[in-house]
C-alpha cells in the first residue's frame, strides 16, 4: 500500500479523452485540495450584496482522472473517506431556473458561511448547523462516446450529492472502464437530503480516501454503507415536518418544502429566499408513503436542535 497525493489539474467533463492525472494500486490512499463547485468565484461575496454574474464554464471543477491498476468494466470500487476538512468558508445560492421551486424564487440570491470557527457555522442568528463534509461528485468515468455534462447524475454515479458520504462511510463505485478513471470533486460542508436550492454548503476542502478494487464483484449503480446513527446529536430534540401530498412525487416534494419555507419565515421571521437557502442545508425530505394510489407523501423534517429559537 501507498500514498499519493492528487496533482493541482482539474476536468470537468466525464470523458474518456482526460489524461491520467495519477495511478494507484488497490489498497492505496490518495490526498487532495479540491475547488468549491463554483471555483472560487463567491469567494469574495458579502453577504447582503447584489449576487455577482458566474461563469458556468467554470462550475464543477473535478479531480482526476485517477487510474487504478488492474481495473476493469465490471469491477466495483469502493472508496473509503478518511478525511474532509472545509477551507474556511463556504457558500449557499439559488439561482434562476434551477432548484427545486424556479418559479418561486426566480431571482439570484446567496449566503456565504464562515467555516473557520469549528465543528459548526450560524445562519444568521437563527441556526447553528453542524459541519459534516463529504464530496458531492464521485464516479468512475462512464463508458460515453461523447462528453458529458458533471450534472445529472447516472448509474455510474456523478453529480450524486448524497449527504451521507462521510468519512465513516464505504461507497462502492461500478467501473466502466479500463483503470476505472476516478473522479471527484463539488465539496460540500454541510446539505440536507434533497439540496432544494440546488446548492448546499459548497466549500472548498482538503481530503484523503482509501481505494480499494474488487474483482469478480459487479454492481448496477453506486452503493454505500454507513458507519452508524447518521447524524448523532441532531436528533436529540426532533424534527418539525411538512407535508406535500399528491399523485406525482416530485410535485409533492415542491409543496412539502413550500409549506416548510411558510413555516419557518412564521416561526423564525425570516425571508423566503433565506429559509430556502436554509432547507437546502438542514431540512430532510423524506419519502413517507408510496402504496396508496393514487395519492403519493413526501415530509419535509427540520431538525429543531440546529435552531435557535
Amino acid at each position: 500500500m501507498a500514498h499519493h497525493e492528487v496533482p493541482d489539474i482539474y476536468n470537468r467533463l466525464w470523458t474518456p479523452q482526460h489524461e491520467p492525472v495519477l495511478a494507484v494500486s488497490s489498497g492505496d490512499t490518495i490526498s487532495f485540495d479540491v475547488r468549491d463547485a463554483g471555483d472560487g468565484q463567491l469567494e469574495d461575496y458579502l453577504n447582503g450584496t447584489p449576487v455577482p454574474a458566474s461563469d458556468p464554464a467554470r462550475s464543477y471543477p473535478l479531480r482526476g482522472p485517477v487510474m487504478v491498476h488492474c481495473a476493469e468494466p465490471g469491477d466495483v470500487l469502493e472508496i473509503e473517506p478518511l478525511e474532509f476538512a472545509p477551507l474556511g468558508w463556504g457558500f449557499t445560492a439559488s439561482r434562476p431556473g434551477a432548484g427545486l421551486l424556479p418559479e418561486d424564487f426566480s431571482e439570484p440570491f446567496a449566503y456565504k458561511w464562515d467555516l473557520s470557527t469549528g465543528p459548526t457555522t450560524a445562519f444568521l442568528d437563527v441556526a447553528t448547523v453542524p459541519v459534516r463534509p463529504f464530496l458531492g461528485v464521485l464516479a468512475c468515468t462512464p463508458a460515453t462516446v461523447d462528453p458529458l455534462p458533471v450534472m445529472p447524475p447516472g448509474n455510474f454515479g456523478g453529480n450524486m450529492d448524497i449527504r451521507d458520504l462521510v468519512v465513516g462511510t464505504r461507497i462502492f463505485l461500478p467501473v466502466s472502464l479500463p483503470g476505472a478513471r476516478l473522479m471527484f470533486g463539488d465539496p460540500h460542508a454541510a446539505q440536507g437530503d434533497g439540496e432544494v436550492c440546488v446548492t448546499a454548503i459548497e466549500a472548498p476542502m482538503s481530503g484523503a480516501l482509501k481505494i480499494t478494487l474488487h474483482k469478480g464483484r459487479s454492481i448496477p449503480s453506486p452503493q454505500f454503507q454507513t458507519a452508524g446513527p447518521l447524524r448523532p446529536g441532531i436528533e436529540d430534540q426532533g424534527y418539525y415536518a411538512t407535508t406535500g401530498v399528491g399523485p406525482d412525487l416530485h410535485e409533492a416534494a415542491r409543496n412539502a418544502l413550500r409549506h416548510m419555507i411558510e413555516h419557518m419565515c412564521f416561526t423564525y421571521r425570516i425571508e423566503p429566499q433565506e429559509a430556502y437557502l436554509l432547507s437546502s442545508v438542514i431540512v430532510d425530505l423524506k419519502i413517507s408513503e408510496v402504496v396508496d394510489t393514487p395519492n403519493w407523501i413526501v415530509s419535509a423534517y427540520l431538525p429543531l436542535s440546529m435552531m435557535n429559537l
